[in-house]
């Protein structure tokens, strides 16, 4: 794929004695959004912490852009500042309103100017319809807010990908909406994005291409119609009856 933004090549992960992911090959193109499924130990959000190097891999090579950040060499936070990551818990500072949240990264890491930060901080907080609360505690916003707020901060450093790990998993059910609406908003304005996540009309709706894991493996994969609609891995057939069923 010759516009690759991500590539992951023979990935293997192993705890000790345990492989938790057995070779995973994985394409994403500019612009694309990917979407993980799969049951619980099925290696999704291991597979997310590799690439974002919180997990070294056993085997195997991720390449972002065309470089190599499996490479032992490669300087981890200059990788990091390239990727956006959200996941299940907000982990938002409490004592920071949600613009001091935002516009940290930029400051501390990105070296900007506290003006500068906070002026980015707040178009992307409008941006992810949060303008009015800038001033706001986490402890003042709703889950739904709190999860925009750190989709807002993972976008301050303007990452080349986006990396959401079952970000709806803590949300009541009212606000779980809210929140896909703005991951749908960022794929329409061109945003790169791997997402674990649990729910499937959401996925069918917005995803280029499902991937199914299975024990560390990818079982299945394809454009959500036929992966969701026409599954013909037995154990995609079963987990979906399952997930569907709820």
């Amino acid at each position: 794929m010759s516009n690759a933004v991500l590539t992951v090549a023979g990935v293997r992960k192993d705890f000790g004695s345990t492989a938790v992911l057995r070779g995973i090959d994985l394409e994403i193109a500019d612009g694309e959004v990917v979407a993980l499924i799969g049951g619980s130990g099925s290696g999704k959000s291991t597979l997310l912490r590799c690439i974002n190097l919180l997990e070294r891999v056993t085997d195997g090579v991720i390449t972002l852009d065309d470089q190599d950040i499996t490479d032992p060499r490669v300087n981890e936070d200059t990788v990091r500042r390239r990727i956006g990551v959200v996941f299940q818990s907000y982990n938002l500072f409490p004592h920071m309103t949600a613009l001091q949240n935002v516009a940290l990264a930029p400051r501390v890491v990105g070296g900007l100017g506290r003006g500068e930060a906070e002026a980015r901080g707040r178009d992307l907080l409008a941006r992810v319809g949060l303008a009015d609360k800038a001033d706001s505690y986490p402890d003042r916003l709703s889950g739904g807010q709190q999860q925009r707020t750190a989709i807002a901060r993972a976008l301050s450093n303007e990452p080349r990908l986006l990396l959401l790990d079952e970000v709806t998993s803590a949300l009541d059910p009212e606000l779980v909406g809210e929140v896909l609406d703005l991951i749908g908003e960022l794929k329409s304005q061109g945003m790169t994005i791997l997402m674990a996540t649990h729910e499937m009309g959401f996925a069918h709706r917005v995803a280029d291409r499902i991937c199914f894991l299975d024990a560390g493996t990818v079982a299945e994969s394809g454009p959500p119609a036929r992966v969701l609609d026409r599954p013909t891995n037995p154990r995609l057939q079963q987990f979906l009856s399952r997930v569907l069923r709820h």
